[in-house]
């Protein structure tokens, strides 16, 4: 790369934002321009500083990576997106590719890893972890995908029968299916999956 890579790292652990930044600065070819702990501090410094490639946490205090990412994508078409997440889970992969990520990689990746998949997703590649399919990931019906955002909203299963006009008994059997289609082993994963995958 002849040009350094403006990078903005987005984590809510400044610790974890330390050490990213001093791996970096071992590294040639980047240069970290800004930093945020949250979704708005990231959306206002990519609008000031105009970074070339953003990391991104996958799961912030009280935002979603991937919803972040969304955003920063929709108002920086051009912009590339590294999602770094501690969840080894082909259900995150996914959305981060729907969200038009061009990595997803994992924390506990060597320091070597993680500073290739950034040269990699700067020069116009990809990179996603071995095993989940690419593309569309897990297929959801509209209904279940309607329950999914209504679970990101924090609403019980009555309350989302009310919304949706059916019974209790047939929302608590569409949380089933999205347990086994997303690969989540609790009534909890699956919140925390619905949250932090940007359904709201």
């Amino acid at each position: 790369m002849d040009q350094l890579v403006r990078l903005l790292l987005v984590d809510d652990h400044p610790m974890v934002r330390d050490g990213l930044r001093a791996r970096l600065a071992e590294s040639t070819g980047f240069s970290v321009i800004a930093e945020a702990g949250d979704a708005a501090g990231a959306l206002a410094a990519a609008r000031l500083q105009r970074p070339d490639l953003v990391v991104v946490d996958v799961a912030l205090r009280g935002d979603s990576g991937i919803a972040l990412t969304r955003e920063l994508r929709a108002e920086h078409p051009g912009l590339r997106v590294l999602v770094l997440s501690m969840y080894d889970n082909p259900g995150y992969v996914s959305e981060a590719q729907r969200a038009g990520a061009s990595a997803y990689v994992l924390k506990d990746s060597p320091a070597e890893a993680i500073i290739d998949a950034l040269r990699r997703v700067a020069a116009g590649g990809e990179v996603w972890p071995a095993g989940p399919v690419q593309g569309e990931g897990p297929h959801l019906t509209p209904r279940e995908r309607e329950v999914l955002g209504l679970l990101a909203e924090g609403l019980s299963s009555k309350q989302i029968g009310e919304r949706l006009g059916m019974g209790v008994r047939t929302v608590e059997t569409h949380r089933t299916h999205l347990r086994r289609k997303l690969q989540q082993d609790s009534p909890a994963a699956l919140l925390r999956y619905a949250i932090e995958g940007g359904w709201r």
